[in-house]
């Protein structure tokens, strides 16, 4: 409990710093709120349609869910297979940098003429986006192992699955949850800029499609507050991986103990 309060108390104070500095320079300011609306009207504005923000925070979450977990096992997987030479290395690798350099915001209108507008085509968005930091973590991990290990394992019998399962696997574990907490993140930015592009998606709307309309009615305060909940989306989805690396490494790896 002590050391959960010391990562949460430094940051909750600064943030609660921040708010007080941002709500006394709009007031004494005048700032109006079609240009940028105070804290006090961001938690007003979230807690009056907090119905409608939790259903699109629900729909959001789902399809960044979806497109993070798609881009763990498919980032994991051809990482693996990207590690078992390097001539496979260099006849695949630079399509996945090539991947990660499509725009998605260029790519989304295809995506709902093959899949329809819905959850399938902005997951895919939030997987476009995620599934690059995977693949090079995972695989910088799988390259990485100790040479002098592997020649032990090899002295001792073992064979190239044993090796990767007892060894590769487990060394590379610290790279891997470093390329999750990023593909954390930018699975809810895939997903929100998919929702942008997609557009309306009948009852499934999600923050970004809030986003989107209540910035076209210009309520700041509402769109404030769903970005709000989108960042909150992603610091818990960090946290969650962060517990689970803590979970896994605490006992054997320097940096989660």
């Amino acid at each position: 409990m002590r050391r959960l309060l010391d990562n949460i108390l430094p940051p909750l104070v600064l943030l609660m710093l921040l708010g007080v500095a941002a709500e006394l320079y709009v007031r004494l300011r005048d700032v109006p709120m079609y240009l940028f609306p105070a804290p006090s009207a961001v938690l007003q504005a979230m807690y009056k349609t907090r119905d409608s923000l939790l259903s699109s925070l629900g729909h959001t979450a789902l399809a960044a869910g979806l497109g993070f977990g798609a881009s763990v096992v498919a980032g994991v997987l051809l990482a693996v297979f990207l590690s078992s030479s390097s001539l496979v290395r260099r006849a695949f690798y630079p399509y996945t940098v090539l991947f990660q350099t499509i725009p998605v915001v260029a790519v989304a209108p295809l995506l709902v003429i093959w899949f329809e507008a819905g959850l399938t085509s902005v997951a895919i968005c939030a997987f476009m986006v995620s599934v690059f930091p995977v693949i090079t973590n995972t695989l910088a991990g799988l390259l990485s192992t100790d040479p002098a290990l592997r020649d032990l394992f090899r002295l001792y019998g073992a064979g190239p699955v044993g090796g990767f399962i007892k060894l590769r696997l487990p060394s590379a574990l610290p790279n891997i949850f470093t390329g999750l907490r990023v593909a954390a993140g930018l699975s809810v930015i895939g997903t929100i800029v998919g929702e942008f592009v997609v557009g309306d998606l009948g009852n499934e709307a999600g923050l970004g499609i809030l986003i989107k309309a209540e910035a076209g009615y210009g309520n700041t305060d509402r769109v404030f507050a769903a970005i709000v909940l989108a960042s909150l989306l992603g610091v818990v989805m960090l946290m969650l991986i962060s517990l689970v690396a803590n979970v896994m490494l605490r006992r054997w790896h320097a940096s989660e103990r």
